[in-house]
């Protein structure tokens, strides 16, 4: 594991990234919360409140980003007990030009706070 580097969690390649798997994952509010978050560009730890959803159980918000890494819309970096996550925007612009401008635009300013 090399350090304070850490080890990246398993994810999808480009070109396996799969629409419908993506769109699942982002038809959930608090998802659509995360993206929102995730889309400043930054690396974000997994706690709660530094996701602005403190009101959900850690596992839960674990759980969220599970999804999220799987369908390949985030990169989860493990160091020690700490995952950072952030947004694979390069990754899914390749795939599906336009998709996460159309889903991010689409969304209220304040955003749904996964409630």
């Amino acid at each position: 594991m090399g350090g304070d580097e850490g080890e990246w969690l398993p994810q999808p390649d480009v070109d396996d990234i799969e629409l419908v798997k993506v769109l699942h994952a982002l038809g959930d509010p608090v998802r659509l919360w995360l993206l929102k978050v995730y889309s400043t560009g930054e690396q974000f730890s997994c706690a709660p409140d530094a996701l602005g959803v403190g009101h959900l159980h850690k596992s839960t918000v674990s759980h969220h980003m599970k999804i999220m890494r799987e369908a390949g819309i985030t990169s989860t970096r493990a160091v020690g007990r700490n995952r950072y996550v952030q947004l694979r925007r390069e990754a899914l612009d390749a795939r599906f030009p336009g998709l996460l401008d159309a889903v991010i635009n689409s969304l209220p300013h304040q955003a749904v706070s996964g409630q």
